[in-house]
């Protein structure tokens, strides 16, 4: 009888999420019980989701970000020593030693010590005030900080009333975020999650300067900066003000700020300290220096992660570092070649290695290059797709490319706010990278297109707007089973499907079996799009709910409104939904409750963001522009006169708008309702150029003075505005009427638009002029004014009570059933028999 061999030691220093992979990689490939698995964690909690850390001020629980329980470690014999650092490795005895004294004599070592943060030495740093993001226990402090800050304030005001009659006025603390990159942006979220003024501080001219060009980087700005966070570019970091505490910042132009709470996010630097205390090569500027096999230059230890300097490059995005822990995996687990084992197909596995005649190789024999067969890095995609403070971000393949090499296509939208630009091939045939900040839906298709090796199969301009005539782009049915629809964790589509046909009906379960989206979740949008295709192809049921707080889609939650009557946020959520709501689901509910109830949509201003609560948009340096609504574009010069006053008083800058309006550009806060009061006393109200509502109704002259005019345009378009004006939909609304085929109003390119005939006008529905260009459809011809109201009536109520949140009309038509024809039968025929009721709740409203 054979003895059975000496299981070998792996020690994994660092558990973080590259680590955790590792361990499950070594479990999944080591089939035969080679391998004893060590792991220290420094931290005093297992592994969990660091991409993630920023969703822990919604729930504060951090075991809703654990990647495994601590049975997992226990069913798969895994040493697990929490809140232990691993301080010395002894090459000569191969023995890790650990703070807390254990020591483990290993056969190899998988160094994951990942980063930390970077904190400029400016003078003050080490205040008391000033955090780091980047662990679980960071975001702890800071959120008992902000307290604190938030109770003094309110303190503070009480005591400045004090024995009058007057209210208190409670000033949010200020927090400033030091870095306006990615882990910047996110502790700005944090920041303002907690309640906090926030301010984003960036020594650079853009924010994200790895990602994205200064285009896109003033898109982002924007966006931001309408959230309420403010944005300073080209400002570097002098000194912390302050006698030990935060009072403020000095910057390098020798202006001040004051602050309350300052958060450094300024970068990362690799962990190497151990590395370099065990004499192992670094790079001249930090990271421990790896081959193409992640061996360091002792080939009994290895470094994955953002540790590991590869080719002079450190990786700081997660998917690299699951890269770099799958191929240690699973070349430890191979013979001189590659075992890749399913988790399905384990048994097979254990079978075929009974009938190798020589045992894996050990680990010694790395002291050697490995066989040729041997998995190799070769560097990493680094694509991602974020959402920044709920913008999203993304960039692609080689997104730097320069004009020598590359041609680029733009689009900008500065009204919705998007940009995109593609860089293609100087023969136009391959898509090398791109980048798209504040709508990346077409992230997934684009990627794929950049990592085919096939030539274009469209013009570059139509892969990035789509082909002629706004025919809707491909969607998930047409990928192929390779398309890679998860690049942090290399899960193709073709798998998706079949783990899908397996049983898998849920999102959670998708992702835990898969493990797409678990990584930057950038892919979660098109798994969830797989996942309903395919549940919805063999008949089964599609999860739609809204967000975690409620089990309900939009259109179910706004039938549950309606039946029960629900008036307020606090008895939907406490009838139908759980926990205490996000940014999805109160908007959401703030506009349902406004449409069905036609209440004012500041009776629910704690739902809404600040452009709701101010009446105006929030811009670029924190000032606000005021956009009163100009029904039909028709003005009269006493209004005109008003307008250039308030102007000219509150010294704003004016410019017309694409939609025959005046916007008021550069108002303070403070100054809001003296501008609003003025304006309303004129006959102006709120043009709801912030809302999820109508917006403008745009025109021509018409037959009043256009020789081609055949009807009154202006006047139709006027009373079109004023019957739909602050109807709240799941999204914006545009329309326009022209008086005549000529379409000087554009109004085919309008969520519903007009056009005059001889005869009365057609009604176009469904087009959209913004980021995704779509021709709107015809819904029926020469209509009475009278006629086509009716319709519109129909039409929009319809679109409020069926759509998802933030669908635009064109988005919500491709997407139903029967397309055109199928919206017709309802609207013109009543098809569904619910014609009267949609005309009576939409003369509710009016």
């Amino acid at each position: 009888m054979i003895a059975p061999r000496p299981r070998k030691t792996i020690v994994v220093i660092g558990n973080g999420m590259v680590g955790h992979r590792f361990c499950e990689k070594l479990i999944e490939y080591d089939v035969s019980g080679e391998y004893r698995l060590v792991t220290f964690c420094e931290e005093p909690r297992a592994a969990y989701d660091r991409v993630g850390l920023t969703t822990f001020f919604a729930h504060r629980d951090a075991q809703k970000l654990m990647l495994a329980r601590k049975e997992w470690y226990l069913e798969h014999g895994i040493e697990l020593h929490i809140g232990d650092r691993a301080c010395e490795i002894d090459r000569e005895r191969k023995l890790v030693r650990s703070d807390k004294g254990i020591e483990i004599e290993y056969d190899a070592i998988v160094m994951a010590t990942g980063s930390y943060p970077f904190v400029p030495q400016v003078p003050g740093i080490k205040s008391q005030g000033v955090f780091v993001y980047r662990t679980i226990e960071d975001l702890e402090h800071m959120i008992a900080y902000s307290e604190r800050l938030k109770s003094e304030a309110l303190h503070r005001a009480k005591a400045d009333v004090e024995g009058t009659n007057a209210p208190a006025v409670v000033f949010p603390p200020v927090a400033a975020v030091i870095g306006g990159g990615l882990l910047g942006l996110e502790a700005a979220k944090a920041a303002f999650d907690l309640g906090m003024e926030t301010h984003v501080i960036e020594f650079a001219p853009r924010l994200m300067p790895r990602q994205i060009d200064d285009k896109g980087s003033k898109v982002l700005v924007s966006k931001i900066e309408a959230l309420g966070v403010q944005v300073h570019l080209n400002t570097g970091t002098k000194e912390v003000l302050g006698n030990g505490k935060v009072e403020g910042l000095k910057f390098n132009d020798d202006t001040e700020m004051p602050v309350d709470m300052i958060v450094v996010s300024a970068g990362i630097r690799p962990r190497d300290d151990l590395a370099k205390a065990s004499g192992l090569e670094l790079g001249a500027r930090g990271g421990i220096a790896v081959n193409d096999h992640l061996q360091t230059s002792d080939p009994d230890i290895y470094a994955i992660g953002e540790c590991a300097l590869h080719s002079g490059m450190i990786y700081g995005l997660v998917a690299p570092g699951y890269d770099m822990a799958d191929i240690v995996a699973a070349n430890l687990c191979s013979s001189g070649g590659e075992w890749r084992v399913a988790s399905g197909e384990k048994e097979e596995a254990k079978r075929q290695t009974t009938e190798i005649s020589s045992p894996p190789a050990s680990l010694t024999t790395h002291h050697s290059p490995p066989t040729t067969s041997s998995r190799l890095f070769s560097g990493a995609d680094m694509s991602t797709k974020l959402k920044l403070m709920g913008v999203d971000v993304a960039s692609f393949g080689n997104y730097e490319a320069d004009e020598k090499t590359a041609k680029s296509i733009v689009f900008e939208d500065p009204f919705d706010g998007v940009y995109k630009k593609i860089l293609v091939s100087l023969d136009g045939k391959k898509l090398l990278g791109g980048m798209l900040v504040g709508d990346a839906g077409d992230y997934m298709r684009l990627l794929m297109a950049c990592k085919s090796d096939k030539p274009l199969t469209v013009s570059p301009a139509e892969l990035l707007l789509g082909p002629k005539g706004g025919a809707a782009a491909g969607g998930v049915d047409d990928l192929d089973d390779s398309a890679q629809v998860c690049s942090c964790n290399n899960v193709s589509k073709g798998k998706l499907c079949s783990v899908i046909a397996g049983g898998v009906c849920t999102i959670g379960e998708l992702k835990s079996c898969t493990k797409a989206g678990t990584g930057c979740g950038g892919c979660v949008p098109m798994v969830t799009d797989i996942l309903n295709s395919e549940l919805k192809k063999s008949g089964k049921t599609v999860n739609t709910s809204l967000c975690e707080h409620f089990a309900f889609s939009r259109q179910e939650l706004f039938d549950i409104v309606k039946v029960k009557g629900y008036r307020t946020f606090a008895a939907l959520v406490e009838g139908h939904g759980k926990g205490h709501g996000c940014e999805v689901c109160k908007p959401t509910a703030a506009s349902i409750f406004a449409s069905l109830w036609n209440e004012n949509v500041l009776d629910h201003s704690t739902l809404q963001d600040t452009n709701d609560r101010f009446l105006a948009n929030i811009q670029r340096g924190g000032s606000y522009s005021v956009v009163p609504r100009v029904p039909g574009g028709e003005i009269t010069p006493e209004k005109l006169i008003v307008l250039g006053e308030v102007g000219k008083k509150y010294g704003l800058y004016t410019k017309i708008t694409g939609g025959q309006r005046i916007d008021l550009f550069g108002a303070e806060v403070h100054q809001l309702p003296s501008i609003w009061e003025e304006l309303v006393n004129a006959g102006f109200e709120s043009g709801h150029a912030y809302g999820k509502a109508l917006r403008t109704v745009k025109s021509c002259v018409g037959s009043t003075w256009c020789r081609y005019g055949v009807q009154d345009s202006v006047g139709f378009a006027i009373r079109v505005e004023n019957r739909y004006k602050g109807l709240r939909s799941p999204h914006k609304l545009k329309s326009a009427v022209s008086g005549c085929i000529r379409e000087c109003a554009e109004a085919q390119s309008k969520d519903f638009g007009l056009i005059a005939t001889e005869n009365g006008y057609n009604l176009y529905v469904c087009g959209n002029g913004g980021s995704k260009p779509r021709h709107a459809d015809l819904l029926a011809a020469d209509l009475s004014e009278e006629t086509a109201l009716q319709y519109i009536d129909r039409f929009l109520m319809y679109y409020v009570q069926t759509a998802d949140r933030l669908t635009r009309t064109s988005v919500w038509l491709e997407k139903m059933e029967g397309g055109i024809d199928h919206l017709r039968d309802v609207i013109v025929h009543d098809k569904l028999g619910i014609c009267a009721d949609l005309e009576r709740q939409m003369q509710f409203v009016v």
